[in-house]
């Protein structure tokens, strides 16, 4: 009887000594029962376990000179052989790197029974081949096939390198194989167990009375082990036919090996120098600068007083195109205060509808002649407040075609003015799409470079060198010598505008002539000091809602309300001409 049934009899019975006798005794009925099932089943289970065991793997392999390997597996099941084998081999073998070595393996044929037959062949994921044959009830079967891709080179010549067991479904007791080689070895290893063990089998040897060939013996292996052998050749002796392929992976495709990286960066050197060189010939401004031509100045008319006074016809709007090259919503916004200066526009705010309610104001057209207005400045007025009052909140709907209108007059003014040989915004406009292009040229070579290379790095630095060109683009319009001259005398007269005293205004004229400037500081900058000083020159305590020709304030209104008004009137126009 069975130890483990043995034991366990005993334990029921020291337990049932201490029940009554009638519970007793059905006790000893039932472990009488459990032997008998024991007894009977217990050679049963013990063959179920058995069953499917290999009890000898038996390999028979030759190599030819041409690398080809070919092998016969024969396997003997103890007991009562499985349904059906089956044995899984792997067609390619991962390396370090991004490469793997690739397996040719076929001419599958199984026998069982002395009939041979061509056994079911799957391949998975084009990595695994996995081979099936029915046993037919047979213990004793054979499987043959052959492999093209197992002779690898090695520093030292060449190696036969391949698992004669893998993949196979079935626990094997006793596994042996012998190898014909075809010339001399130089060294034979086996290893066993998982697919990278280094663990040696059991038995290695060539050369000797009991193995002239080489010949290897291991196990028991569980399902799925691997018994790997390793034959040296020395150079020259066996040529390799290894079958290498590379694997496509993101250090792959942007390998920063020397020459993809010198590439790369060579690439950026010389990209980077050739934008610069672009730039300096055909986006610097003519001239040496050494020109000045000032738009405005401050001229004095008296002991400690002086006056603003615009020089030739420069607007406000002409001065924020040329400084920055673009028409900006400042540039509009100070163009609508110098109509409002000049007596073309007032501007009154309206008193608020609730305490919490946002500021508003009107625009309203005056009866001032237009004969002196640039085109620009007419399509502002004549587009954007129209002939009658407008409120400043109903811009955003009436102004669309409008701000385009005024920002084309805008550009063909300084270009007919001799200040750019071309629109800014066409010069920009075309050196953008020709970035845009070169970009998308560059995302689709780069693509390219790292599906089908290992040189996406220089995909990389082209993708950097357009978005180079991009911000370049937006530099490429360049003034004209008079531009030049003109952008040198902004420059003064900023520095006029932020560093000028505020109070040496002609007594009586401050707000008039404060007015004037106010807007070429709100382009350039320093307006809130401006400001400041109309502030301070209110030497009253009445209200000054009329004190500005071009700017009434709703009752109560007094002049040191005047920094917050503009500002939120700059800031509300600026974004209302431009909500489209």
């Amino acid at each position: 009887m069975p130890e483990t049934f043995t034991a366990d009899r005993r334990r029921v019975t020291g337990r049932a000594a201490a029940l009554p006798t009638l519970t007793r005794a059905v006790l000893l009925a039932l472990t009488a029962l459990l032997v008998l099932v024991g007894l009977s089943a217990g050679p049963n289970a013990l063959t179920a376990r058995a069953e499917g065991t290999a009890s000898t793997f038996v390999v028979t392999a030759s190599l030819g000179l041409d690398g080809t390997l070919k092998v016969r597996e024969d396997i003997t099941f103890s007991g009562t052989p499985p349904a059906e084998v089956k044995q899984t081999f792997e067609l390619k073998k991962q390396l370090l790197g991004d490469r793997r070595y690739v397996y040719d393996i076929g001419g599958f044929q199984a026998t069982n029974g002395g009939q041979p037959f061509a056994p079911d062949v799957q391949t998975t994921e084009d990595r695994f081949a996995a081979v099936t044959f029915p046993t037919n009830g047979q213990n004793q079967v054979t499987l043959e096939y052959s492999v093209v891709g197992a002779v690898i080179a090695t520093p030292e010549g060449t190696a036969l390198e391949w698992p004669l067991l893998q993949g196979f479904e079935s626990t094997v007791t006793d596994f042996s194989a012998t190898v014909a080689i075809p010339v001399p070895f130089s060294f034979i290893e086996c290893n066993a167990g998982s697919p990278n063990s280094e663990v040696p089998c059991q038995f290695a040897a060539a050369g000797t009375d009991d193995a002239q060939q080489p010949t290897f013996r291991d196990g028991p292996r569980g399902p799925g082990e691997f018994v790997q052998v390793h034959i040296g050749f020395p150079a020259g002796a066996l040529a390799a036919n290894e079958q290498i392929e590379e694997v496509w992976t993101l250090a792959r495709a942007f390998s920063a090996k020397p020459l993809p990286l010198a590439l790369a960066l060579g690439l950026l050197i010389l990209g980077a120098a050739a934008l610069v060189a672009l730039h300096r010939r055909a986006g610097v401004d003519a001239g040496t600068g050494s020109e000045v031509t000032r738009a405005a100045e401050f001229v004095p008319v008296g002991a400690g007083q002086s006056e603003f006074r615009v020089l030739g016809d420069v607007r406000p709007g002409h001065v924020g195109t040329v400084a920055d090259e673009r028409v900006d919503p400042i540039d509009i916004t100070a163009t609508l205060i110098d109509l409002a200066v000049h007596g073309h526009l007032r501007i009154t705010e309206l008193p608020r509808e609730g305490d919490f309610a946002a500021t508003d104001w009107s625009l309203a057209r005056t009866d001032s002649s237009a004969d002196d207005l640039h085109p620009f400045e007419t399509v502002l007025l004549d587009g954007v407040v129209g002939p009658e009052q407008v409120k400043v909140s109903e811009l955003s709907s009436r102004v669309y075609e409008s701000v385009g209108s005024v920002q084309d007059k805008l550009y063909d003014e300084v270009v007919a003015n001799g200040w750019f040989e071309r629109r800014p915004d066409a010069i920009r406009n075309r050196w953008t799409q020709t970035a845009i292009g070169a970009l998308i040229g560059a995302v689709v070579l780069t693509a390219l470079l790292a599906a089908f290379t290992t040189f996406g790095l220089v995909g990389l630095a082209l993708i950097a060198l357009a978005l180079g060109l991009m911000f370049v683009a937006q530099e490429m319009p360049a003034r004209t010598k008079n531009g030049a001259a003109l952008l040198a005398g902004l420059g003064a007269l900023r520095s006029d505008l932020m560093s000028h005293p505020t109070d040496q205004m002609p007594p009586g004229r401050e707000l008039s002539e404060i007015s004037e400037l106010l807007p070429y500081a709100v382009v350039l900058g320093g307006h809130q000091r401006w400001l400041d000083a109309m502030v301070a020159s209110d030497d009253d305590a009445d209200e000054d809602r009329y004190d500005l020709g071009w700017y009434h304030g709703p009752a109560g209104w007094h002049l040191r309300d005047l920094p917050a008004s503009l500002k939120n009137f700059i800031t509300t126009v600026s974004g209302q001409l431009f909500s489209r």
